[in-house]
């Protein structure tokens, strides 16, 4: 019962200040080395394979979906082609008509935060 109060206790999470300032890529790799055991050479292939693997499983063929445990997911969405139309009301210009031009399909990247993200807030 004593070792699981003590094993509780050295997994709570520490509460760290807010950052005021956003972060560079540079500024965040050294944050990363100077709170683990790792260097900044080897933060930054760790960022670079996971922008790899990201892209794997989002590009045409892949899974389609990527997520990353407790903070986000990343999915592609597949939105339809548009066909094109005349004489729609031009919104900018009332009692005006203008023609929309057609738009192909295409895929988009949704992301969508998860429970631990949401929480940080």
């Amino acid at each position: 019962m004593a070792a699981r109060k003590a094993k509780a206790k050295t997994t709570a999470k520490k509460r760290l200040p807010a950052i005021k300032e956003k972060y560079t890529k540079s500024a965040i790799l050294s944050e990363i080395a100077n709170n683990s055991e790792l260097t900044k050479g080897q933060v930054s292939s760790v960022l670079d394979e996971l922008s790899d693997l990201i892209e794997r499983h989002v590009k045409k063929g892949g899974a389609g979906e990527f997520t990353l445990p407790g903070l986000l997911k990343i999915k592609t969405v597949k939105t339809p082609a548009k066909k094109a139309r005349k004489g729609v009301p031009n919104p900018f210009r009332p009692g005006e008509l203008m023609d929309v031009a057609a738009k192909p399909a295409s895929m988009r990247i949704r992301v969508s935060p998860l429970k631990n993200l949401k929480g940080f807030v």
